[in-house]
């Protein structure tokens, strides 16, 4: 007979099968369980909402119990974890949950706060001031969707993924930040271990693909609409500042595709600022595909190449180090791009230091996913720009 304790606890004087947990025939063929235990039992609560937790031994090496009883559990509908407690091994298998439960607020909220942020940076780029003219904001609403859109399709893209292989993530969440872009980007938060390489890959690869598709249409759309050219007020200031973007091979290729000048003579026009969107969509491409920890591009070479994958990802900080000294030391590129190069060296280096993800089952991948993930990359380097903006006084 169980009892229940003060602290919610239910236990049992031996071993005895838990309410919707899989038998424990099918755990003791490589861990032996000698006590079972119920949390977050109280009055009322769901049956399958409690963890369910196993003491026992491992009859085998602890990662090949996770492989053995990770689909066992998870036919049960339980995410388990093999943990120690008091020196003792313990199986906790926690309630799976996958999808949206009720109305996402943060995300809705961090949303609404971002669609703000951006139309105050875009209506910079429209040389309209946010501040003096702040109804006339609006205005900046093509670079409000063309960014939101790169950077939500992106996301998506892991989402539907993390989706279709049952692990649960949640909906995005943009950050809002007064930048030149008015954003952070926007990330999803994974809340469950990956079951196998596949899994690894598909949920990384599929970001970074899904965003260069809205990638390259808001580019093409933003080539296609008419420039934007500074009012002679700003052109005579002389304490006016001028940003320049440096473009990556698959804006300039785009461009000539389409016949469409990213370069003019007028030093007052510049290109419409959804093509700024588009450019942001690149960058953020390149960015996520850095193949270190937790980033997609870590993602993906996890599953490619296993093990090995932290070797290359300890190479990773210094090439980004390196390429920050180069442009400090060689031409005028200004400070911004060693900046940016030298923030996002440490930034990796704590990413490699942490490690990335380690799927359940550790099989390798087909070919085919191996030559998607050779192409994706590939891609990553046509949206490489060694000098991403310069801000020239």
């Amino acid at each position: 007979m169980d009892d229940v304790d003060s602290s919610g606890y239910s236990t049992s004087t031996r071993a005895q099968p838990l309410q919707n947990g899989p038998p424990l025939e099918r755990i003791e063929s490589v861990f032996s369980v000698y006590e079972t235990q119920t949390e977050g039992e109280t009055a009322g609560s769901d049956e399958a909402s409690r963890t369910l937790v196993y003491y026992g031994d491992p009859l085998v090496p602890p990662q090949d119990v996770m492989s053995e009883l990770w689909p066992v559990f998870q036919e049960a509908g339980y995410e388990p974890e093999l943990t120690t407690r008091h020196g003792e091994f313990v199986l906790v298998a926690e309630p799976k949950q996958v999808g949206v439960d009720g109305v996402p607020w943060t995300n809705v909220v961090l949303l609404c706060l971002t669609v703000a942020s951006t139309l105050f940076a875009g209506s910079m780029w429209y040389h309209i001031d946010p501040i003096a003219n702040p109804t006339e904001m609006w205005r900046a609403w093509p670079f409000t969707v063309a960014i939101l859109g790169v950077l939500g399709v992106h996301e998506m893209g892991h989402y539907v993924t993390s989706r279709y292989h049952d692990v649960d993530a949640s909906l995005p969440y943009f950050i809002p930040v007064p930048t030149l872009i008015g954003t952070m980007g926007a990330v999803i938060k994974m809340k469950g271990r990956m079951p196998d390489r596949k899994a690894l890959f598909d949920i990384g690869v599929a970001g970074p693909l899904a965003g260069l598709v809205a990638t390259i249409a808001v580019t093409v759309v933003g080539l296609h609409l008419p420039p934007v050219t500074a009012p002679e007020s700003v052109v005579q200031d002389p304490n006016a500042i001028q940003i320049r973007l440096g473009y990556p091979p698959l804006l300039e290729m785009l461009a000539a595709a389409f016949d469409q000048p990213l370069y003019r003579d007028d030093p007052a026009t510049a290109v419409n600022p959804v093509v700024i969107g588009g450019w942001v969509g690149m960058f953020v491409t390149f960015l996520n595909l850095i193949p270190v920890g937790q980033l997609d591009g870590g993602h993906i070479l996890r599953a490619m190449a296993g093990e090995f994958q932290e070797t290359i990802a300890a190479l990773v900080p210094g090439a980004l180090f390196g390429l920050a000294v180069y442009l400090y030391y060689v031409g005028d590129h200004g400070g911004n791009s060693v900046l940016i190069w030298a923030v996002w060296g440490v930034f990796t280096a704590i990413l490699a230091t942490v490690g990335p993800a380690h799927p359940v089952r550790d099989d390798r991948l087909g070919l085919g996913r191996l030559l998607l993930g050779i192409v994706t990359f590939g891609l990553g380097i046509l949206c490489f720009m060694a000098v991403p903006i310069a801000i020239v006084e």
